[in-house]
């Protein structure tokens, strides 16, 4: 049976620097090697969001269907092999960020120039999911609970909501409300 972390898709933020004068050798390995990850199963998309100045660190944003998907990835030759071309116009090794869960329940605000949809848009289809959710549950599970301590039942019942929001119902949400979510999306300033 699969795991539900290894199953839900992943965001890998990847912040690097290209050494002095080398910033077009840079961004077009970079570009040959997303062009390389579309041979593996999983790879959802790249984008590179360029530094502000030539001597601020360029940011990738590599989107894979799930953990298990990027783990092949970074385990393959191809990928260090890509790695070894991109030591000799980077500067220092590669950060990388993982986002997953809550985190990326919506595109992270944290990130230059990602689009961010706005926060009534957001607000509404966490709505959309939670009071189903929270329905479902109080039908379901309140009454097997209901004999516990009050504070027990309250910490058990918003766990369980907490899980199945993240695992279940916002990862099918932001996939079917993605067109409104990203329409007249403000650009983060």
């Amino acid at each position: 049976m699969k795991n539900n972390s290894e199953a839900q898709p992943v965001r890998r933020i990847v912040r690097r620097r290209a050494k002095p004068n080398c910033g077009s050798a840079f961004e077009a390995l970079v570009r040959g090697m997303f062009i390389e990850m579309q041979n593996y199963s999983g790879f959802l998309g790249a984008e590179i969001i360029h530094p502000a100045t030539p001597l601020d660190e360029y940011q990738f944003i590599i989107r894979w269907a799930s953990q298990k998907d990027l783990d092949v990835w970074d385990a393959s030759v191809a990928h260090a092999q890509w790695l070894q071309r991109l030591g000799d116009v980077a500067e220092g090794d590669p950060e990388y960020r993982l986002l997953s869960g809550f985190e990326a329940w919506f595109s992270p605000a944290a990130i230059p120039g990602v689009k961010t949809p706005s926060r009534l848009k957001m607000a509404l289809i966490s709505w959309v999911g939670i009071f189903p959710t929270v329905v479902l549950l109080q039908v379901t599970i309140a009454p097997l609970i209901s004999g516990w301590p009050f504070l027990l039942q309250i910490a058990s019942f918003t766990a369980l909501i907490i899980a199945v929001m993240t695992w279940l119902v916002m990862p099918v949400l932001t996939r079917l409300f993605r067109p409104l979510l990203l329409s007249h999306a403000k650009t983060k300033k």
